[in-house]
């Protein structure tokens, strides 16, 4: 038995403890002595966070079907923790062992979200492990970056060692075997970097070298090395049934954010909207076939004791078998209590009929996506979704017994408008209107409509990669804009306005559109004390600016500044599969608020066809 890297004393001192013991249901257990390649996969947010990522569940469960590899698990300790860490000089361990990080093989980590980045140095530092890449010795561990913000890893490059573009279940094998034949033929970390450079969807940051015109834009992008591609392809796993999938996945102690059995029915999007970076890097779509997630269900059902189950994808509704596969989860689960939770999903007859089946309608509430206020706009970013069919979606729901609607929507979005805006409140009470419809003595109490505005973020890899973004000062005026109108609505006591803050998400629109002068600006703020920056309480917008200042860096210069097809972005040198062409024609349409017809309807001719499979090729494109 191995000693806890943490005495009870410690452990009663901090918040939540279990997030540091391990030992859950399902947790696996080797012996780390026998294992040739030792594994710690990280995600770099709180640990009620990071076990709700269902990524890190297969990875987990596909590197541990491995005799020569033991992969375990880290998060970032809360701050209670990491206060105590430091004072007391305790190396961070993980959870399986208790062993320090630093003394494993590899440290992958999982790149969800830009606001997490500097919990990624939080994390190098209390392990004891160089924070910049070029530091690290043949001692450190291998320091990897996935998920799908390393589609732009630029700003985090100077960290890290590796990144992995694409879907985990294609190369780690292969880099993995790489690594052990590596070790023990006597090869240096140089020696590994190379070799793994020549895998697809490997990137090795210190292999290339980028050069900058005096406004600031990029002027080249090379390699250094002649084993470093000059374009990283994505990697995709394209039989989504015959391939890894946890059938006994991790089951916490403490409450965590999805705390259910998740089912990936298929990965892809068929929708196209224009503002949606996960619609455009994960196509083409690919189903799981139904008697592969039926058997999944009842496996992770079992052995898990979960009492939800939820049907995870960009589009539920597109998945071709869905009616068969739920109907067939009530029908063998609903009577041992389990319920069934169906994100993403269009309301429409089919959907409604299956959630008053699965949930409690006086408690739960329906959500709606309209995404923007008015049909032009909604045209603009290709939501797909006409007044009519909301409305529709809407009267269907209330008609059914449902009185509460969560509506969501963007402020900032290309071309906008102050018409466009108001329609978001107009939208509101047109659907509390559609409650009022119906009969006094027919209705269930109340209706509730709670619209909710984040501020539009231009990402990589989508048709607005190119625009430009609001300032802080443009997305607060229409906030103030908007909650005006919202109090002019005839219904404005049945809707609640709840709406984000501002210079989060200005920082977000530096990340996800930056370049590698950017490390040197996470550092320095990480050093001031930035840290759960995505979380409010903790965010620190002066030290943020006080870095940006320090390093001569203009964050408008990632944000609110338009850019020319021509332009080298700084993620050019990455093939998502979607063409830059494709996209750029997709802008184009944009601006003249022209639909793209979905993927079932019409190839558009994207890129993704190449992968060989998925809607591409049901020959209906």
């Amino acid at each position: 038995m191995r000693k806890l890297a943490l005495s009870d004393d410690i452990l009663l001192s901090v918040e939540k403890p279990a997030r540091y013991i391990g030992n859950e249901i399902n947790m696996i257990k080797k012996n780390p002595s026998e294992a040739d390649i030792r594994f710690c996969m990280c995600f770099p947010d709180v640990y009620e966070i990071g076990m709700s990522h269902l990524g890190i569940q297969i990875l987990y469960d596909m590197l541990n079907l491995r005799e020569d590899t033991y992969c375990e698990r880290v998060y970032s300790p809360w701050v209670d923790l990491d206060r105590v860490m430091r004072e007391k000089n305790i190396p961070l361990f993980a959870l399986e062992s208790q062993d320090p990080v630093k003394e494993f093989d590899f440290l992958g980590i999982t790149l969800q979200y830009e606001m997490c980045y500097t919990n990624v140095l939080q994390i190098l530092e209390l392990s004891g492990i160089p924070i910049y890449a070029a530091d690290r010795s043949e001692e450190d561990p291998i320091v990897m970056g996935g998920g799908p913000c390393a589609y732009n890893p630029e700003p985090l490059a100077d960290f890290f060692d590796l990144f992995y573009i694409g879907e985990g279940e294609t190369v780690y094998n292969e880099l993995l075997d790489i690594y052990k034949e590596n070790k023990s033929s006597g090869g240096t970390r140089k020696d590994f970097l190379k070799k793994a450079s020549r895998l697809p969807g490997i990137y090795a940051p210190g292999f290339y070298q980028v050069t900058y015109h005096e406004d600031g834009t990029i002027a080249s992008f090379e390699p250094t090395e002649e084993e470093a591609s000059p374009v990283i392809l994505k990697q995709v796993q394209m039989d989504m049934s015959d391939t890894y999938y946890p059938k006994k996945p991790l089951v916490p102690y403490i409450k965590v954010t999805q705390d259910r059995v998740v089912l990936e029915i298929q990965r892809g999007c068929i929708r196209g909207c224009r503002f949606c970076q996960a619609g455009m890097i994960y196509r083409p779509i690919r189903e799981r076939n139904i008697e592969f997630l039926k058997q999944r269900a009842d496996e992770m059902l079992r052995s898990t004791g979960q009492e939800e189950i939820s049907l995870s994808s960009l589009s539920s509704s597109d998945y071709t078998h869905l009616q068969e596969l739920v109907y067939y989860l009530i029908d063998e689960f609903g009577s041992r209590g389990v319920n069934i939770s169906l994100p993403s999903l269009r309301i429409d007859a089919f959907a409604l009929d299956v959630m008053s089946k699965v949930q409690d309608i006086k408690k739960s509430s329906l959500t709606f996506a309209p995404e923007a206020g008015s049909q032009r706009l909604r045209d603009v970013i290709n939501k797909g979704l006409t007044e009519e069919v909301i409305l529709q979606g809407a009267s269907d729901a209330f008609h059914s017994g449902w009185n509460r609607v969560k509506l969501y929507f963007m402020l900032g979005q290309p071309t906008e408008n102050l018409e466009d805006i108001e329609g978001i409140a107009v939208l509101s009470d047109l659907i509390a209107r559609e409650y009022y419809k119906i009969p006094k003595d027919q209705r269930n109490g109340k209706v509730s409509i709670v619209a909710s505005t984040s501020f539009f973020v231009p990402k990589p890899f989508t048709p607005f990669q190119w625009t430009r973004m609001n300032s802080a000062e443009e997305f607060l005026d229409k906030q103030r804009f908007l909650n005006q109108k919202m109090k002019e609505q005839l219904n404005s006591k049945s809707i609640k306005y709840n709406w984000h803050e501002a210079e989060v998400t200005m920082l977000e629109g530096v990340f996800a559109r930056g370049d590698r002068k950017l490390s040197k600006v996470i550092y320095d703020a990480y050093k001031l004390g930035c840290l759960y920056d995505a979380w409010s309480e903790y965010y620190r917008d002066d030290l943020w600016h006080e870095a940006f200042r320090k390093n001569q860096i203009d964050p408008d210069f990632y944000t609110v500044r338009e850019r020319e097809y021509e332009e080298i972005l700084p993620w050019d040198f990455i093939d998502c599969g979607v063409t830059k062409r494709f996209l750029w024609k997709e802008y184009e349409r944009a601006k003249e608020a022209e639909i793209t017809p979905n993927c079932r309807m019409k190839c558009s001719g994207c890129g993704a066809k190449r992968f060989g499979g998925g809607v591409c090729y049901e020959g209906q494109a």
